[in-house]
């Protein structure tokens, strides 16, 4: 299978009841998009050999409905079978990274409710609510220059 084909899937079941419209082909097409390195949008993959273990997105805006945040780290996806090994947090730390290359000062994310302990356990702090349609997120967001929460004690 296609790797684009198979990571638009999983986005989509993951994040398509949050999206209007949002198919597997629009989610290809910006996937497809998303090659460059170091610019925005760009989407960033956790690799073992062959299969990607997980994903995320560096995006100017994230949703239609919440453009006055901007640029967004979005759909963090992580497969099952490699959770609890640190990737999604290798993940956030790497698109902190290349928002702090391309001189972003601050970064946004949202998140349902029972996400918001995980992302402020990172250093991410609560900015807003807003609802999508009929759900209720938190918009949460993190100063570029400042480390991700714990990095400065990995690195001794």
């Amino acid at each position: 299978m296609d790797l684009v084909h198979e990571l638009a899937q999983s986005h989509v079941a993951a994040f398509g009841t949050l999206l209007r419209d949002w198919t597997v082909a629009s989610a290809e097409e910006e996937l497809r998009e998303h090659a460059g390195r170091c610019c925005i949008p760009t989407t960033l993959l956790a690799m073992d050999g062959d299969t990607w273990l997980g994903s995320v997105s560096l995006l100017q805006n994230d949703d239609e409905r919440i453009r006055q945040y901007s640029p967004w780290l979005a759909s963090l996806v992580v497969r099952e079978q490699a959770r609890g090994r640190g990737i999604g947090r290798a993940l956030v730390a790497r698109c902190i990274e290349e928002a702090k290359a391309l001189h972003v000062p601050a970064l946004y994310l949202y998140c349902e409710a029972d996400l918001v302990a995980y992302y402020s356990a990172l250093g991410w702090r609560e900015w807003d609510m807003v609802m999508l349609g009929k759900l209720p997120v938190a918009v949460m967001a993190h100063d570029v220059a400042v480390p991700l929460a714990n990095d400065a004690a990995s690195a001794t």
